[in-house]
Formats: C-alpha cells, sequence, structure tokens
C-alpha cells in the first residue's frame, strides 16, 4: 500500500464572486514528483498556497505523512518539512548566494554570524544536490537558471522534504529546460517528494510520475503517467482535443512587403555589436517566425522595428517609408500592433479595469474619446464586453482590475486590444509564454486569423515547436544575422536546430 507525504481531502477555498477551490481530494506518494496541471485560473496555485501557508482553506483537511495540519503561515508549513520554489524568486541580488540562504537561519550567534560555517553548509548542499554553485558569488552576476538553483538551495537547507515547483521552467530558455529537469528527477533519487506545477505536458511526461488535473477548481482526475499521454491530458485540462501540431490556415498568396530591414546594425551600450547586417521581410497574409537561441540579436532587433532602440546603420521600412526617425507613437499609429514578451511591465496597468486596458494607447481615438478629451465610456463598455466574448477572457465583468485575473486571461486582453486595432503589421514577442495548453491554443488561432485577413505577422519565440506550428516562413537568427529563411510546411526541426547553434546539420559551419 502507497505511503502518501501529502494528502488533501476536500479543499475548498472561495473569494468574492468565485470559489477557486471546489472541494479539492488528492494524494502524493512519498519519494514521487506528482504534476499539477490546468489552465489558467484553474486553481492550482490558489492549492499550493493553501498547501505552503500563505492562504488558509475555508474547508477541508491538509494531513502530511499521516498527521493532520493546520498551516496559518509559510513558517507553520516549513516546521512540517514543506518547502516552495516560486515562479518569481525572493532574492537580494546585493547579497551572496551563502547570504541569501541562511537569512533568518543564520549560523553562529546573535551577536555575530559565522560566515565561514554558512559558507561550507550551503556548498556542501549545493555539491550534494549537483546544483553546481559558488555559493560566494553575488545573486545579481547569476543568471536565471543560477538563480533558480539558489531558490531550491534555499529550500534545501531548511530540511525541507516536500518541494513545491510552482511553474518553474516558465522563467528557461528552451535549452536549459532538460537541465533543470535532471535536477528534479536527482532530488527525486535522494528521497524528496515533488509537487511540480507545469503547462508544458512535454516536461510532466518526462518527470513525473503520477499528473492531477484541475479544471474550473475542480480536480479532473489522477492518472499515472505510464497510463496516459498528452492527448489525454490536454483532453482534461480543457475539455476537448487541442491539435499541437502545425496549424490549419487559408491557401492565400502572400502579397505586397509590409516590413522591410536592409543591413541593420546595432551596438548596444556595453559596446557589443549585437545586429550584424541582418536582413529580413514579412509580406501581407504571412507569418513569418524568428527562431534562434536567446541571446542572438532578438531582443535587439524587436526594440529597433518598434522604435524603441536606434539602429547604427541600415534601414527598416513599414510599407515602404523608411521609419528609423519615427517614435514608437508615430509607429504606432501608421499601423504596428505589438505583443510584448513582458505583458504585466509593458502592456497592462494592472490596477485599471479590464475595459480600460482593452483601450490602452488607442483613448484619443474618436469611436473612444470626444476631441480627445471626455472618455465614451458607454463605447469603452461596448467594445470590452466584445473583445471579453469574442476572445473568452474569463472574468465577472469587465470592469475588474486586470491585476485580478490569471497570466492567460491578462495575455488575451493585450492579444485582443492589438488585434482590435486593426494594425497592417503585428509584432508578437513570446505570446504564449506561461500560457497553458488552452490559451496558448487560442492566442496562435488570433495569430492565424489576422493571417488570413491579409495582415503581416512577424512571430518571435523560443519555443521552436510553436514556430514551425505557426509560421508561414521561417527565419533562423544567430550571432546577429538571419543565416538562413525556410518553407515553415516542409521544415525539419533538426535542421533548424542545428542553424540556431551556427551549424548545419552534420556539423558543418
Amino acid at each position: 500500500m502507497a505511503e502518501y507525504a501529502i494528502e488533501l481531502k476536500g479543499i475548498t477555498k472561495r473569494f468574492p464572486g468565485v470559489v477557486a477551490n471546489n472541494n479539492i481530494s488528492f494524494s502524493v506518494e512519498k519519494g514521487e514528483i506528482h504534476a499539477l496541471a490546468g489552465e489558467n485560473g484553474a486553481g492550482k496555485s490558489t492549492l499550493m498556497n493553501i498547501l505552503f501557508g500563505l492562504l488558509v482553506p475555508d474547508e477541508g483537511e491538509i494531513v502530511i505523512n499521516g498527521k493532520v495540519e493546520k498551516f496559518s503561515s509559510p513558517r507553520d508549513s516549513n516546521a512540517a518539512g514543506i518547502g516552495m520554489v516560486h515562479q518569481h524568486f525572493m532574492l537580494i541580488p546585493k547579497m551572496s548566494v551563502m547570504e541569501n540562504v541562511i537569512i533568518g537561519q543564520e549560523p553562529g550567534s546573535s551577536l555575530k554570524i559565522d560566515r565561514q560555517k554558512g559558507i561550507e553548509e550551503v556548498q556542501a548542499i549545493s555539491d550534494r544536490y549537483e546544483l553546481n554553485l559558488d555559493v560566494t558569488k553575488r545573486v545579481g552576476d547569476l543568471s536565471v537558471p543560477e538563480q533558480q538553483r539558489v531558490e531550491i538551495l534555499k529550500v534545501l537547507y531548511r530540511q525541507a522534504d516536500i518541494l513545491i515547483f510552482d511553474e518553474p521552467t516558465a522563467v528557461l530558455p528552451p535549452h536549459l529546460i532538460d537541465e533543470f529537469c535532471d535536477i528534479l528527477l536527482s532530488l527525486k533519487q535522494k528521497g524528496k517528494t515533488i509537487i511540480f506545477i507545469s503547462h508544458k505536458l512535454a516536461e510532466v511526461m518526462k518527470v513525473s510520475d503520477h499528473v492531477t488535473v484541475i479544471r474550473r477548481g475542480e480536480v479532473i482526475g489522477t492518472k499515472a503517467i505510464c497510463d496516459t499521454s498528452i492527448d489525454d491530458i490536454t483532453r482534461m485540462m480543457v475539455g476537448h482535443s487541442v491539435d499541437t501540431g502545425r496549424k490549419a490556415r487559408s491557401d492565400i498568396r502572400p502579397g505586397k512587403e509590409v516590413l522591410t530591414i536592409k543591413d541593420l546594425h546595432y551596438t548596444n551600450i556595453e559596446g557589443n555589436e549585437k545586429l550584424k547586417g541582418l536582413d529580413l521581410t514579412v509580406h501581407e497574409g504571412e507569418i513569418v517566425g524568428i527562431a534562434g537561441v536567446d541571446g542572438n540579436g532578438q531582443e535587439e532587433m524587436e526594440k529597433c522595428i518598434l522604435g524603441l532602440f536606434k539602429p547604427d546603420s541600415g534601414e527598416i521600412l513599414f510599407e515602404g517609408r523608411n521609419v528609423n526617425d519615427l517614435n514608437v507613437r508615430q509607429r504606432r499609429d501608421m499601423g504596428l500592433g505589438y505583443v510584448a514578451e513582458d505583458r504585466q511591465k509593458e502592456s497592462l496597468v494592472l490596477q485599471y479595469s479590464v475595459a480600460y486596458n482593452l483601450v490602452l494607447g488607442q483613448e484619443e481615438r474618436p469611436e473612444y474619446s470626444k476631441k480627445g478629451f471626455w472618455l465614451k465610456r458607454n463605447a469603452i463598455q461596448e467594445t470590452a464586453e466584445r473583445l471579453a466574448k469574442d476572445y473568452d477572457i474569463r472574468l465577472a465583468n469587465v470592469n475588474v482590475a486586470a491585476g485580478t485575473l490569471s497570466g492567460g486571461n491578462q495575455q488575451k486582453i493585450v492579444i485582443a486590444r492589438e488585434a482590435n486595432a486593426d494594425p497592417s503589421l503585428y509584432v508578437a514577442i513570446q505570446p504564449t509564454r506561461g500560457l497553458d495548453i488552452g490559451a496558448a491554443d487560442s492566442v496562435q488561432d488570433t495569430l492565424i486569423r489576422l493571417r488570413d485577413e491579409n495582415k503581416a505577422v512577424l512571430l518571435i519565440s523560443m519555443e521552436l515547436d510553436e514556430v514551425l506550428a505557426v509560421s508561414d516562413r521561417i527565419a533562423v537568427i544567430f550571432d546577429g544575422r538571419i543565416v538562413a529563411v525556410v518553407d515553415a510546411a516542409t521544415a525539419d526541426k533538426e535542421s533548424i536546430g542545428y542553424l540556431m547553434l551556427g551549424s548545419r546539420k552534420g556539423g558543418e559551419k
């Protein structure tokens, strides 16, 4: 008979106007990796915040290693052997790895911290769990994957046997996800019990022993990984099948060039040349996907197109007009739509209503304001309600604050707003990052629809599968240049992978 590290029994949590968790029950065996899957807003994070002591359930029981527990704070859950690695890190950049790890549990006396002992203890844990960290380094000098390992170290230092990971791969580039999965498997091998929240079902299948699916606050079921598939989990998550292959689209012939980039060069403030003669074209009625390993010039190209960076030389033509000297607003007024990578920082005002966010940046248009001063609130309300329905933005009403919605629904606000502005060029940067499979499918369908409406779409994504599924042509970027442009319908994923690394199939440069 299985021995359980965690048993959740009838957990219910209500917020005004919504039941986030409704009578949730499932168990996690000791020493296993148990995945928790579900759409954005399904109730996963609420449930884990209850388990970690950040929230108190209205009903239900938490049993840890056979003992009923009542958590009113993370300190209580820590005492029961539970640690949580959050998607957004809680680190102090100016302090060292060791200092970040020992905060609150410093070795030594109340008068003096034993720094050497701290270094030795933390380094020993890093070495034991193969986290490969120099604990004397300043956290601000570490890469994002290394900072994530510091968060894991913090949990292990507090002797947690049950580890909760909330969307841990959302912050990682694709080529480092396998390395993270190896860390999870190593932790399991050393006896840890892990709850793994993820939207990426390939990772769930790779590392998990069981998966529990939550939909709209209720448990749909728990399955052993050996008895299920990505298609099965998807149907449980969204209630229907989702095609994760190449997207269907109308057979139309691309029209005129909307975006033309010629011999673009850009040097950053550190003096590093990031774009080295980049050339690219995007036509009406096509999606051009940019494939490349992060850091090869994608960000600089994107910001030059938007008008945030001024290139050293070269031309950016928008419908034949050189826009090098135009600012962001002028380019948007010409018909440039933009979905930013960080929706919360760059695309939304979280404290504002969903309705206002759905017209953000367009308030001065005649349909939304009188003489650019007095807002037409009824028109904004009607537009917001229509867009919320058309784009399946799940909310109580359009007057709630955008910050109260899940990440997937926040992204749908941005997608809907930019599409509704009727752009001739739609630039989408990582449009499905952090989204569940249902929300990602909806976003990708919108890009296809815009393309079918004869818009020009530029997609920049670190997800090669997404680039292959959505694009008509794929432009491969490496070291600040487009090194190849291929037909997405016949593209070979392996060959594109080699091009992304600066070589061709077989290893030739």
